[in-house]
């Protein structure tokens, strides 16, 4: 079975109800263990990754709600859907605001609770994948932080740096290439296009500008270092996630 499918802990003291859920989930192609109470359901957790956990709320040893708080507080990535044998709104309400991501109520039709699962592990996706691209666009050099989604620009003391288009879209191309010398007439063409025609002196102006934001000293600069009949090179050590150097790739220059 593929390791990325979901693993599923379904854990309800009903032994009819895991072999059926089991059965059923697994035909589904989900790999999926069972734990008869809270004591077996946090054994399997720390024993195995677990992506989603289908919660009897009635457990023996444990009240169900009081688990899937404590669940989220530890995981808040993991998915969680609520099993019961009541159908009160007021229960749906409180599990949903403890943390669940969803809620069922017994008896239910297995097809039913596929669906659930299916829009349960969507969702988790989505949201891991945005908290990814979100991690991996924060780029790090010499104190400062940058934030490639937002723009957001802060200073080793953490304070705010406003950056008009131009500064970032030069900074951006500056933090993509550390220690490579970039011509003038380069990084012109990867921060306005091809299609613009260079103005003289426009990339010193907006170095010098993107200097005075970066307290960089352009008698004696520590960054943006100017090169003799060359350019520019940013001598900064860059710090980023993977994924930030892929959205990098158009900007790189080839070897």
């Amino acid at each position: 079975m593929d390791s990325d499918t979901p693993q599923i802990l379904l854990v309800d003291d009903d032994p009819d109800i895991c072999s059926f859920v089991r059965d059923y989930l697994t035909g589904e192609g989900y790999r999926v263990s069972v734990a008869g109470n809270a004591a077996a359901m946090r054994e399997a957790i720390a024993q195995a990754p677990t992506d989603l956990v289908l919660l009897d709320i009635g457990l023996p040893d444990a009240d169900g709600m009081v688990l899937a708080r404590s669940l989220r507080a530890q995981r808040p990535e993991l998915g969680i859907i609520m099993l019961t044998g009541r159908g009160d709104t007021i229960d749906r309400i409180v599990g949903l605001e403890l943390g669940a991501d969803d809620y069922l109520a017994k008896p239910f039709h297995l097809r039913e609770l596929l669906a659930r699962v299916k829009s349960v592990s969507r969702r988790k996706v989505r949201v891991s994948a945005a908290a990814s691209a979100t991690a991996n666009s924060i780029v790090q050099f010499a104190g400062w932080r940058l934030n490639l989604l937002t723009r957001d620009l802060r200073s080793p003391a953490g304070a705010p740096i406003k950056l008009t288009r131009g500064e970032f879209d030069l900074l951006k191309v500056f933090v993509a290439n550390p220690n490579h010398l970039l011509s003038r007439e380069r990084l012109f063409d990867l921060t306005r296009g091809h299609e613009s025609r260079p103005l003289d002196r426009a990339i010193d102006v907006q170095v010098g500008r993107l200097r005075r934001k970066l307290s960089d000293d352009p008698q004696s600069p520590r960054l943006i270092k100017t090169m003799r009949n060359g350019g520019y090179m940013f001598a900064a050590a860059v710090e980023t996630g993977a994924a930030a150097q892929r959205g990098f790739a158009e900007l790189r220059l080839t070897a």
